[in-house]
């Protein structure tokens, strides 16, 4: 356990929530993965265990492929961000998720509030109109999200930069 916590950067105990999580959401993400990929060949009804056995080899060999993806991503991305700590990388990482997720699935309730929806209204004008509307809400979840997880300073440094890459910068002050 030494060895990990070195590796990780981890002082305190709190603070192994955050390999925890990472885990928990990658192992889900796989599972959710390998459901959508097995329910398109065949239905839990057909035949049970191998749907369970298939479904299990799977998620295995996504998680595998998405921990290497995730830890060539920390690699890649650990002296750009300039984190203090390496266990801060997956604070950031879950709070990106967490974010983009609320802020889509947030996006859908406002946009019927207003009287669109997918059925009601032209994709061309319905799709730029949520994309519109997700890039604002997203942006005020993320610095929410990233205060939770004790990141605030990075976010507010991240959308600093994006917002100056947008044009934004006379209305930002350092």
């Amino acid at each position: 356990m030494q060895k990990f916590k070195d590796r990780w950067e981890i002082q305190a105990n709190w603070q192994l929530i955050f390999p925890v999580l990472g885990i928990v959401s990658l192992l889900f993400s796989s599972f959710l993965l390998a459901r959508g990929i097995i329910s398109n060949f065949f239905t839990l009804s057909e035949d049970k265990e191998l749907f369970i056995i298939t479904i299990s080899v799977i998620s295995l060999l996504l998680f595998i492929v998405l921990l290497v993806i995730t830890l060539k991503l920390f690699k890649a991305l650990e002296n750009r961000w300039n984190v203090t700590y390496r266990w801060e990388l997956i604070a950031i990482f879950i709070a990106f998720a967490i974010t983009g997720s609320t802020s889509a699935r947030i996006s859908d309730p406002i946009l019927s509030l207003l009287g669109l929806s997918k059925e009601t209204t032209n994709g061309w004008i319905y799709w730029p109109l949520r994309i519109f509307l997700i890039f604002p809400i997203y942006q005020v979840i993320l610095l929410i999200v990233g205060w939770l997880f004790g990141q605030f300073k990075f976010f507010w440094w991240f959308e600093k930069k994006m917002l100056r890459r947008m044009g934004f910068a006379k209305f930002l002050k350092d």
